[in-house]
Protein backbone atom coordinates (compact mmCIF):
# COMPACT_ATOMS: atom_id res chain seq x y z
CA UNK A 1 0.00 0.00 0.00
CA UNK A 2 1.38 3.40 -1.00
CA UNK A 3 2.14 5.92 1.71
CA UNK A 4 -0.68 8.43 2.25
CA UNK A 5 0.40 11.89 1.16
CA UNK A 6 0.31 14.88 3.46
CA UNK A 7 -1.67 17.97 2.54
CA UNK A 8 0.85 20.66 1.69
CA UNK A 9 3.19 18.40 -0.25
CA UNK A 10 4.55 19.72 -3.55
CA UNK A 11 4.17 17.98 -6.90
CA UNK A 12 6.98 17.69 -9.43
CA UNK A 13 5.59 16.80 -12.86
CA UNK A 14 8.30 15.74 -15.30
CA UNK A 15 7.91 15.99 -19.06
CA UNK A 16 10.15 13.07 -20.01
CA UNK A 17 9.36 11.28 -16.74
CA UNK A 18 10.94 7.94 -17.70
CA UNK A 19 14.18 9.43 -18.99
CA UNK A 20 17.56 9.22 -17.30
CA UNK A 21 17.41 12.66 -15.66
CA UNK A 22 13.94 12.18 -14.18
CA UNK A 23 14.70 8.65 -13.00
CA UNK A 24 17.92 9.79 -11.34
CA UNK A 25 16.11 12.74 -9.73
CA UNK A 26 13.33 10.55 -8.28
CA UNK A 27 15.77 7.92 -7.00
CA UNK A 28 18.18 10.54 -5.70
CA UNK A 29 15.49 12.52 -3.90
CA UNK A 30 14.32 9.38 -2.11
CA UNK A 31 17.88 8.39 -1.20
CA UNK A 32 18.81 11.80 0.20
CA UNK A 33 15.50 12.19 2.06
CA UNK A 34 16.04 8.79 3.70
CA UNK A 35 19.61 9.64 4.67
CA UNK A 36 21.09 6.96 2.42
CA UNK A 37 23.31 9.46 0.58
CA UNK A 38 24.44 13.04 1.22
CA UNK A 39 22.98 15.84 -0.97
CA UNK A 40 26.12 16.31 -3.08
CA UNK A 41 25.45 18.73 -5.94
CA UNK A 42 22.30 20.20 -4.38
CA UNK A 43 22.91 23.92 -3.91
CA UNK A 44 19.61 24.31 -2.03
CA UNK A 45 20.93 22.02 0.72
CA UNK A 46 23.76 24.45 1.56
CA UNK A 47 23.51 26.93 4.49
CA UNK A 48 22.54 30.08 2.50
CA UNK A 49 19.19 28.47 1.63
CA UNK A 50 18.23 27.27 5.10
CA UNK A 51 15.97 30.27 5.78
CA UNK A 52 14.34 30.43 2.32
CA UNK A 53 11.32 28.33 3.28
CA UNK A 54 11.91 25.74 0.56
CA UNK A 55 9.79 22.57 0.54
CA UNK A 56 11.61 19.59 2.05
CA UNK A 57 12.79 16.76 -0.16
CA UNK A 58 10.47 14.39 1.68
CA UNK A 59 7.50 16.57 0.65
CA UNK A 60 8.09 16.19 -3.10
CA UNK A 61 5.65 13.95 -5.00
CA UNK A 62 6.60 12.87 -8.52
CA UNK A 63 4.64 12.14 -11.68
CA UNK A 64 4.81 13.13 -15.31
CA UNK A 65 4.32 12.49 -19.01
CA UNK A 66 6.35 10.28 -21.31
CA UNK A 67 5.94 8.44 -24.58
CA UNK A 68 8.22 5.66 -23.27
CA UNK A 69 6.72 2.72 -21.40
CA UNK A 70 9.65 1.22 -19.45
CA UNK A 71 8.72 1.39 -15.72
CA UNK A 72 10.88 3.56 -13.47
CA UNK A 73 12.16 0.65 -11.33
CA UNK A 74 13.43 -1.02 -14.52
CA UNK A 75 14.98 2.25 -15.75
CA UNK A 76 16.74 2.58 -12.41
CA UNK A 77 18.15 -0.92 -12.82
CA UNK A 78 19.42 0.02 -16.28
CA UNK A 79 21.05 3.16 -14.88
CA UNK A 80 22.68 1.06 -12.17
CA UNK A 81 24.13 -1.27 -14.80
CA UNK A 82 25.43 1.80 -16.66
CA UNK A 83 27.17 3.07 -13.53
CA UNK A 84 24.92 6.11 -13.09
CA UNK A 85 23.22 4.95 -9.88
CA UNK A 86 25.12 3.17 -7.10
CA UNK A 87 24.51 -0.55 -6.65
CA UNK A 88 21.69 -1.31 -4.26
CA UNK A 89 20.00 2.08 -4.56
CA UNK A 90 17.30 0.99 -7.04
CA UNK A 91 16.20 -1.77 -4.67
CA UNK A 92 16.35 0.52 -1.62
CA UNK A 93 14.02 3.13 -3.19
CA UNK A 94 11.88 0.79 -5.26
CA UNK A 95 8.73 1.86 -3.42
CA UNK A 96 9.27 5.53 -4.29
CA UNK A 97 10.08 4.68 -7.92
CA UNK A 98 6.94 2.55 -8.18
CA UNK A 99 4.78 5.28 -6.66
CA UNK A 100 6.12 7.82 -9.17
CA UNK A 101 5.67 5.41 -12.07
CA UNK A 102 1.98 4.95 -11.20
CA UNK A 103 1.57 8.69 -11.80
CA UNK A 104 3.18 8.77 -15.26
CA UNK A 105 0.72 9.36 -18.09
CA UNK A 106 1.13 8.87 -21.88
CA UNK A 107 2.71 11.85 -23.60
CA UNK A 108 2.54 12.98 -27.20
CA UNK A 109 2.15 13.74 -29.95
CA UNK A 110 3.59 10.47 -31.24
CA UNK A 111 3.45 8.91 -34.70
CA UNK A 112 -0.12 8.62 -35.89
CA UNK A 113 -1.54 10.87 -33.15
CA UNK A 114 -4.55 12.62 -34.70
CA UNK A 115 -5.39 14.88 -31.75
CA UNK A 116 -5.37 18.62 -32.33
CA UNK A 117 -3.03 20.91 -30.40
CA UNK A 118 -5.86 22.05 -28.13
CA UNK A 119 -6.91 18.45 -27.47
CA UNK A 120 -3.34 17.55 -26.52
CA UNK A 121 -3.01 20.57 -24.21
CA UNK A 122 -6.37 19.78 -22.61
CA UNK A 123 -5.37 16.15 -22.02
CA UNK A 124 -1.99 17.06 -20.56
CA UNK A 125 -3.50 19.76 -18.32
CA UNK A 126 -6.17 17.36 -17.10
CA UNK A 127 -3.48 14.81 -16.18
CA UNK A 128 -1.57 17.42 -14.17
CA UNK A 129 -4.69 18.73 -12.43
CA UNK A 130 -5.83 15.22 -11.53
CA UNK A 131 -2.40 14.44 -10.07
CA UNK A 132 -2.47 17.62 -7.97
CA UNK A 133 -5.98 16.99 -6.65
CA UNK A 134 -5.59 13.25 -5.98
CA UNK A 135 -2.56 13.83 -3.80
CA UNK A 136 -3.90 16.96 -2.12
CA UNK A 137 -0.85 18.92 -3.22
CA UNK A 138 -0.32 22.57 -2.36
CA UNK A 139 1.05 23.16 -5.87
CA UNK A 140 2.74 21.32 -8.74
CA UNK A 141 5.81 22.45 -10.67
CA UNK A 142 6.07 21.21 -14.28
CA UNK A 143 9.66 20.57 -15.40
CA UNK A 144 10.69 19.71 -18.96
CA UNK A 145 13.55 17.18 -18.98
CA UNK A 146 12.64 15.55 -22.31
CA UNK A 147 15.02 15.11 -25.25
CA UNK A 148 16.01 18.21 -27.21
CA UNK A 149 13.72 19.03 -30.13
CA UNK A 150 14.55 21.14 -33.22
CA UNK A 151 13.53 24.79 -33.11
CA UNK A 152 10.30 25.20 -35.12
CA UNK A 153 10.51 27.11 -38.39
CA UNK A 154 8.79 30.52 -38.36
CA UNK A 155 6.18 29.25 -40.81
CA UNK A 156 5.54 25.97 -38.99
CA UNK A 157 1.75 25.71 -38.51
CA UNK A 158 2.07 23.72 -35.27
CA UNK A 159 3.84 24.71 -32.06
CA UNK A 160 6.71 22.60 -30.76
CA UNK A 161 5.68 19.69 -28.50
CA UNK A 162 7.52 21.35 -25.60
CA UNK A 163 5.29 24.41 -26.04
CA UNK A 164 2.19 22.20 -25.81
CA UNK A 165 3.39 20.96 -22.42
CA UNK A 166 4.18 24.53 -21.34
CA UNK A 167 0.66 25.55 -22.38
CA UNK A 168 -0.72 22.60 -20.38
CA UNK A 169 1.19 23.78 -17.30
CA UNK A 170 -0.31 27.21 -17.80
CA UNK A 171 -3.83 25.81 -18.19
CA UNK A 172 -3.36 23.72 -15.05
CA UNK A 173 -2.18 26.81 -13.14
CA UNK A 174 1.32 25.44 -12.53
CA UNK A 175 4.73 27.13 -12.56
CA UNK A 176 7.01 25.83 -15.29
CA UNK A 177 10.73 25.08 -15.71
CA UNK A 178 12.40 24.29 -19.04
CA UNK A 179 15.62 22.39 -18.36
CA UNK A 180 16.09 21.69 -22.09
CA UNK A 181 17.05 23.83 -25.13
CA UNK A 182 13.58 23.24 -26.61
CA UNK A 183 11.21 26.15 -27.16
CA UNK A 184 8.89 25.50 -24.20
CA UNK A 185 7.41 28.76 -22.89
CA UNK A 186 9.75 30.91 -25.01
CA UNK A 187 7.00 32.22 -27.26
CA UNK A 188 5.55 35.72 -26.86
CA UNK A 189 2.04 34.42 -26.29
CA UNK A 190 3.02 31.91 -23.60
CA UNK A 191 5.38 34.32 -21.82
CA UNK A 192 2.64 36.94 -21.62
CA UNK A 193 0.08 34.36 -20.51
CA UNK A 194 2.29 33.09 -17.67
CA UNK A 195 2.74 36.65 -16.42
CA UNK A 196 -0.99 37.35 -16.72
CA UNK A 197 -1.81 34.24 -14.69
CA UNK A 198 0.69 35.18 -12.00
CA UNK A 199 2.80 32.08 -12.62
CA UNK A 200 6.59 31.97 -12.32
CA UNK A 201 8.66 30.22 -14.98
CA UNK A 202 12.37 29.60 -15.50
CA UNK A 203 14.67 28.36 -18.23
CA UNK A 204 16.22 27.50 -20.58
CA UNK A 205 18.66 24.56 -21.00
CA UNK A 206 20.31 23.29 -17.83
CA UNK A 207 23.98 24.19 -17.39
CA UNK A 208 25.67 20.98 -16.26
CA UNK A 209 29.10 20.52 -17.86
CA UNK A 210 30.88 22.17 -20.74
CA UNK A 211 28.93 25.42 -20.56
CA UNK A 212 29.28 25.50 -16.78
CA UNK A 213 33.04 25.51 -17.29
CA UNK A 214 32.79 28.14 -20.02
CA UNK A 215 30.81 30.45 -17.72
CA UNK A 216 33.71 30.27 -15.26
CA UNK A 217 36.60 30.57 -17.72
CA UNK A 218 35.25 33.26 -20.06
CA UNK A 219 35.13 35.94 -17.30
CA UNK A 220 38.74 35.09 -16.45
CA UNK A 221 39.88 36.11 -19.93
CA UNK A 222 37.77 39.28 -19.84
CA UNK A 223 38.90 40.33 -16.37
CA UNK A 224 42.57 39.72 -17.21
CA UNK A 225 42.24 41.65 -20.52
CA UNK A 226 43.28 38.62 -22.57
CA UNK A 227 41.94 38.60 -26.12
CA UNK A 228 40.14 35.36 -27.04
CA UNK A 229 40.56 34.68 -30.76
CA UNK A 230 38.82 31.32 -31.05
CA UNK A 231 36.90 28.91 -28.83
CA UNK A 232 36.08 25.49 -30.25
CA UNK A 233 34.55 22.46 -28.61
CA UNK A 234 33.58 18.86 -29.17
CA UNK A 235 31.08 16.71 -27.29
CA UNK A 236 31.01 12.91 -27.37
CA UNK A 237 27.88 11.46 -25.81
CA UNK A 238 25.44 8.58 -26.08
CA UNK A 239 22.07 7.68 -24.61
CA UNK A 240 18.88 9.47 -25.51
CA UNK A 241 20.60 12.85 -25.74
CA UNK A 242 23.21 11.54 -28.14
CA UNK A 243 20.54 10.10 -30.40
CA UNK A 244 18.42 13.27 -30.27
CA UNK A 245 21.37 15.58 -30.91
CA UNK A 246 22.46 13.54 -33.92
CA UNK A 247 19.73 15.58 -35.65
CA UNK A 248 21.52 18.74 -36.87
CA UNK A 249 18.47 20.89 -36.10
CA UNK A 250 18.34 19.66 -32.50
CA UNK A 251 22.11 20.13 -32.16
CA UNK A 252 21.76 23.71 -33.41
CA UNK A 253 19.18 24.41 -30.70
CA UNK A 254 21.56 22.97 -28.10
CA UNK A 255 24.60 24.90 -29.31
CA UNK A 256 22.81 28.25 -29.28
CA UNK A 257 22.94 28.32 -25.47
CA UNK A 258 26.59 27.28 -25.36
CA UNK A 259 27.52 30.10 -27.74
CA UNK A 260 25.42 32.67 -25.92
CA UNK A 261 27.52 32.33 -22.77
CA UNK A 262 30.68 33.27 -24.67
CA UNK A 263 29.07 36.13 -26.60
CA UNK A 264 27.48 37.66 -23.50
CA UNK A 265 30.68 37.40 -21.44
CA UNK A 266 33.36 38.22 -24.01
CA UNK A 267 31.33 40.87 -25.79
CA UNK A 268 31.80 39.15 -29.14
CA UNK A 269 31.41 35.73 -30.72
CA UNK A 270 34.87 34.17 -31.11
CA UNK A 271 35.75 31.92 -34.02
CA UNK A 272 34.98 28.25 -33.58
CA UNK A 273 32.01 25.94 -33.16
CA UNK A 274 30.83 23.15 -30.90
CA UNK A 275 30.54 19.73 -32.56
CA UNK A 276 28.33 17.03 -31.06
CA UNK A 277 28.99 13.38 -31.90
CA UNK A 278 26.63 10.55 -30.98
CA UNK A 279 28.60 7.63 -29.52
CA UNK A 280 25.91 5.15 -28.35
CA UNK A 281 28.34 3.00 -26.37
CA UNK A 282 28.99 5.93 -23.98
CA UNK A 283 25.41 5.78 -22.69
CA UNK A 284 24.83 8.55 -20.14
CA UNK A 285 28.50 9.49 -20.00
CA UNK A 286 29.91 12.46 -21.86
CA UNK A 287 33.32 13.80 -22.78
CA UNK A 288 33.66 17.47 -23.72
CA UNK A 289 36.83 19.07 -25.08
CA UNK A 290 37.43 22.80 -25.38
CA UNK A 291 40.26 24.52 -27.26
CA UNK A 292 40.72 28.23 -26.50
CA UNK A 293 43.16 30.32 -28.55
CA UNK A 294 43.97 33.69 -27.02
CA UNK A 295 46.48 36.54 -27.26
CA UNK A 296 48.63 37.68 -24.40
CA UNK A 297 50.94 40.66 -23.87
CA UNK A 298 52.66 41.91 -27.03
CA UNK A 299 50.57 39.54 -29.14
CA UNK A 300 52.03 36.33 -27.73
CA UNK A 301 49.75 33.49 -28.83
CA UNK A 302 48.64 31.00 -26.23
CA UNK A 303 46.20 28.10 -25.89
CA UNK A 304 44.08 26.66 -23.08
CA UNK A 305 42.62 23.16 -23.47
CA UNK A 306 40.15 21.50 -21.11
CA UNK A 307 38.57 18.06 -20.84
CA UNK A 308 35.30 17.47 -18.98
CA UNK A 309 34.15 13.91 -18.40
CA UNK A 310 30.95 13.30 -16.49
CA UNK A 311 27.52 11.74 -16.30
CA UNK A 312 24.86 14.14 -17.49
CA UNK A 313 22.06 12.53 -15.50
CA UNK A 314 23.98 12.69 -12.22
CA UNK A 315 24.98 16.30 -12.93
CA UNK A 316 21.45 17.36 -13.91
CA UNK A 317 19.34 15.58 -11.28
CA UNK A 318 20.38 17.68 -8.24
CA UNK A 319 19.88 20.88 -10.25
CA UNK A 320 16.39 19.75 -11.25
CA UNK A 321 15.54 19.11 -7.60
CA UNK A 322 16.92 22.54 -6.68
CA UNK A 323 14.75 24.19 -9.32
CA UNK A 324 11.63 22.32 -8.27
CA UNK A 325 12.05 23.57 -4.71
CA UNK A 326 12.99 27.15 -5.65
CA UNK A 327 10.21 27.63 -8.19
CA UNK A 328 7.62 26.05 -5.88
CA UNK A 329 8.65 28.49 -3.15
CA UNK A 330 8.58 31.40 -5.62
CA UNK A 331 5.02 30.45 -6.54
CA UNK A 332 4.07 30.26 -2.86
CA UNK A 333 5.63 33.70 -2.32
CA UNK A 334 3.52 35.20 -5.12
CA UNK A 335 6.31 35.77 -7.65
CA UNK A 336 5.33 35.65 -11.32
CA UNK A 337 6.85 35.79 -14.77
CA UNK A 338 10.48 34.91 -15.61
CA UNK A 339 12.91 34.40 -12.72
CA UNK A 340 16.31 35.86 -13.73
CA UNK A 341 17.62 35.04 -10.26
CA UNK A 342 17.77 31.40 -11.35
CA UNK A 343 20.15 32.09 -14.25
CA UNK A 344 22.82 30.18 -12.31
CA UNK A 345 21.19 26.96 -13.53
CA UNK A 346 20.78 27.74 -17.25
CA UNK A 347 22.75 28.21 -20.45
CA UNK A 348 20.09 30.53 -21.86
CA UNK A 349 18.57 32.20 -18.79
CA UNK A 350 15.76 34.71 -18.49
CA UNK A 351 18.04 37.73 -18.21
CA UNK A 352 20.69 38.53 -15.63
CA UNK A 353 24.48 38.16 -15.80
CA UNK A 354 26.32 35.47 -17.80
CA UNK A 355 29.29 34.79 -15.47
CA UNK A 356 28.74 31.99 -12.96
CA UNK A 357 30.06 33.95 -9.96
CA UNK A 358 27.67 36.83 -10.65
CA UNK A 359 24.82 34.39 -11.25
CA UNK A 360 25.54 32.76 -7.90
CA UNK A 361 25.37 36.16 -6.19
CA UNK A 362 22.01 36.76 -7.89
CA UNK A 363 20.83 33.33 -6.74
CA UNK A 364 21.73 34.13 -3.14
CA UNK A 365 19.78 37.39 -3.40
CA UNK A 366 16.83 35.44 -4.78
CA UNK A 367 17.06 32.97 -1.88
CA UNK A 368 17.10 35.87 0.60
CA UNK A 369 14.06 37.36 -1.11
CA UNK A 370 12.21 34.08 -0.69
CA UNK A 371 13.16 34.07 2.98
CA UNK A 372 11.95 37.63 3.46
CA UNK A 373 8.56 36.66 1.96
CA UNK A 374 7.87 34.11 4.72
Amino acid sequence: MLEERRVGDVGVWFVGARGSVATTAVAGCAAVAAGLHPPVGMVTETPPFAASGLPSLSSLVFGGHDTATCPLPKRAEELTAAGVLPHGLAAAVRGELTAADIDIRPGGPSAGDTRTDDELVARFASDITDFTHRHGLARTVVINVASTEPTPAPDDPRPAPSSLYAAAALRAGCPYVNFTPSTGARTPALADAFAARGLPHAGRDGKTGQTLLRSVLAPMFTQRALAVRAWSGTNLLGGGDGAALADPAAAAAKNAGKERVLTDTLGHAPEGEVHIDDVPSLGDWKTAWDHVAFDGFLGSRMVLQTIWQGCDSALAAPLVLDLARLVARAHEAGLSGPLPGLGFYFKDPDGGPAALSEQYTALLSFAARLGDAR
